[in-house]
């Protein structure tokens, strides 16, 4: 997997209006993974790219009602499929976080990448998304310098209280192992 101009190269991109610029000399030092279905639990559907890109249509759903005009958006989102969709360059600040802190430092927006995956706080992941985003964020480690294996956390880490995703269920160990190994696999991946 290769970055070039801050996109993961021959992989989908969705572009978001939902971004704005970083503040000025901010380096990217965060990783922050995060959870997401639409509807809560319902998995197979286009609306999480829709609610990204500010084109959901609620219909008559209850849930989908309530959060039709947020404006919200991560950098990458990993369906369940394994499909990786981005939808914000990574050098742009993508509105993931929300109110946030990580390391007493406010803001995370500013100088995190947010990567979505598509699920829920009570079921497992599939085994393509830890595939899938153990190659994401080695390429992420590899072009952003300022962010290492020790600055991935989860949003429920940056915003307690407030969210609890990915959740219990979410495999940090077998996610470390899968990226230390992917570093031992993977080609360089050089930053155009």
């Amino acid at each position: 997997m290769k970055i070039k101009d801050h996109k993961i190269e021959d992989k989908a991109f969705l572009e978001s209006p939902n971004f704005n610029e970083r503040p000025e000399n901010t380096k990217i030092s965060l990783i922050v993974i995060h959870s997401i279905s639409l509807p809560p639990n319902v998995y197979g559907n286009n609306y999480v790219e829709d609610f990204f890109c500010n084109k959901l249509n609620p219909g008559n759903d209850d849930y989908l009602n309530t959060i039709k005009g947020m404006k919200v958006s991560s950098h990458v989102f990993v369906k369940r499929t394994g499909e990786i969709i981005q939808f914000v360059p990574f050098d742009k600040r993508a509105w993931h976080a929300g109110k946030s802190s990580f390391d007493n430092i406010k803001n995370c927006n500013d100088y995190s990448i947010g990567i979505e995956l598509e699920g829920c706080d009570d079921i497992s992941f599939e085994d393509i998304q830890y595939e899938k985003l153990a190659y994401i964020i080695k390429a992420i480690l590899d072009n952003y310098k300022k962010t290492s294996k020790e600055r991935i956390v989860s949003h429920s880490d940056i915003a307690p209280g407030r969210k609890s995703d990915p959740g219990p269920l979410f495999d940090w160990k077998r996610l470390k192992r899968t990226v230390s190994y992917t570093h031992l696999t993977l080609p360089t991946i050089l930053l155009v």
